[in-house]
């Protein structure tokens, strides 16, 4: 088992950048495969960006495919999600979560824990 805490959110300007981190306890952090979805007011939770469990793939979303990118360092139980380039309809909070899964999966189902969220807010 294992428990997501996100940390990182904020305020930032049109095409500036963050870096979100998500450290995990439970010491089987490396199993599991880490996604980070996010919802914005009014919409349904949707994916951003995946890792596998070894960090030898990475899935994403088009809306942010060559903006953002996902890292993990099994060593310290974290994943992490850089954002660059941000957009005001990048405006959500974001969840880091983590599912044991043979497969990588891009919806929530697929995940089996889930973090409280960070708020991130991208004025433009």
């Amino acid at each position: 088992q294992v428990q997501p805490v996100e940390s990182g959110g904020g305020l930032v300007q049109a095409g500036g950048s963050l870096r979100l981190s998500c450290a995990a306890s439970g010491r089987t952090f490396s199993m599991y495969n880490l996604g980070w979805f996010r919802q914005a007011p009014g919409k349904e939770r949707e994916f951003v960006a995946a890792i596998v469990w070894s960090g030898g793939s990475t899935y994403y979303a088009d809306s942010v495919k060559g903006r953002f990118t996902i890292s993990r360092v099994n060593a310290k139980n974290t994943v992490y999600l850089q954002m660059n380039n941000l957009k005001p309809e990048d405006t959500a909070v974001y969840f880091c979560a983590a599912g044991y899964r043979r497969r990588v999966d891009t919806g929530p189902s697929g995940y089996d824990y889930w973090g409280q969220g960070t708020q991130v807010t991208v004025s433009s």
